[in-house]
């Protein structure tokens, strides 16, 4: 047993119920209660208590024990980043593992014409810090692009331009290879996750994006290795200092039983998530 005491919506979304603003919303609606009495936005439990949503005991085990797993999965275009699509399309989820409690949380998400790199894990605090604008977390895309780009766009790209949703800018880019004809690949970097932000960015200069891939979250580098539609564990070392740049402590990854992709160690979170991985994931 344990004195220390943490934020309900805090403790629920680890617990993989939801984001902490949903778990906020629950509570306000009378969903959550701690020992017998409806629970208020702003409380605090520890493992002495019994919480239950909608009536239902959620279990010490599932709330205070900080075992995480994390997983990457290779997006192919054409599936959805939602749980179910009323139009039947095919989501991400389905090729996720089962889980015995909890649930699969993403980081982050692609829209329907992007491939690549989504992370996924149990504990909805971890998810939550990693896409916190606030951390200025990069993401890393492999983009072909289709029309002519030079020096003075990408300049502009680099400085900010005006979005209908306020400025937006490349943290970096990089040119990858010579292309073929009017279509140039590129390797760019953001530190924020909008809404098809990258495909946007390049439409305000009036060049088209032909394909788009995810190769990087934070710290973690999507191998070579694995297919479309396939899944893998990361690497307890990865995880941890993926946690360590999203401000997690005491995190405890838990290995899943899938097979494990070949991924460059990182020794430090903050000068791993700044380096530059352009010469591991050139497309041409």
């Amino acid at each position: 047993m344990s004195d220390n005491r943490e934020r309900l919506h805090k403790v629920l979304a680890r617990a993989g119920l939801g984001s902490r603003r949903q778990m906020e919303v629950w509570i306000k609606e009378g969903r959550v209660s701690i020992n017998g009495k409806i629970a208020t936005v702003g409380e605090s439990v520890n493992d002495r208590d019994k919480v239950r949503v909608d009536g239902r005991l959620v279990s010490k085990e599932r709330l205070f024990l900080k075992k995480i797993r994390l997983i990457g999965y290779h997006k192919p275009v054409g599936e959805i980043c939602t749980r179910d699509d009323p139009e039947g399309r095919r989501t991400v989820f389905e090729n996720l593992p089962k889980l015995r409690s909890g649930r699969w949380v993403a980081v982050g998400r692609l829209d329907l014409n992007t491939s690549g790199l989504i992370l996924f894990t149990t504990d909805g605090e971890l998810a939550n810090q990693l896409m916190h604008p606030s951390r200025e977390i990069e993401r890393e895309y492999a983009v072909r692009v289709m029309g002519d780009v030079d020096e003075a766009m990408l300049q502009r790209l680099k400085s900010g331009v005006e979005l209908e949703d306020g400025m937006a800018n490349f943290y970096r880019i990089e040119k990858a290879g010579e292309g073929d004809g009017r279509n140039h690949w590129y390797h760019v970097i953001l530190r924020e996750g909008r809404n098809r932000e990258v495909r946007r960015l390049w439409e305000s200069q009036d060049v088209q994006v032909s394909r788009l891939t995810r190769v990087r979250y934070g710290t973690i580098i999507m191998p070579r290795s694995i297919r479309l539609g396939k899944i893998w564990d990361i690497d307890p070392a990865e995880a941890q200092t993926l946690a360590d740049l999203a401000g997690i402590k005491n995190f405890r990854p838990e290995a899943m039983d899938i097979p494990r992709a070949r991924t460059r160690a990182r020794a430090s979170a903050k000068s791993s998530a700044n380096k530059s991985v352009w010469n591991k994931h050139r497309r041409k």
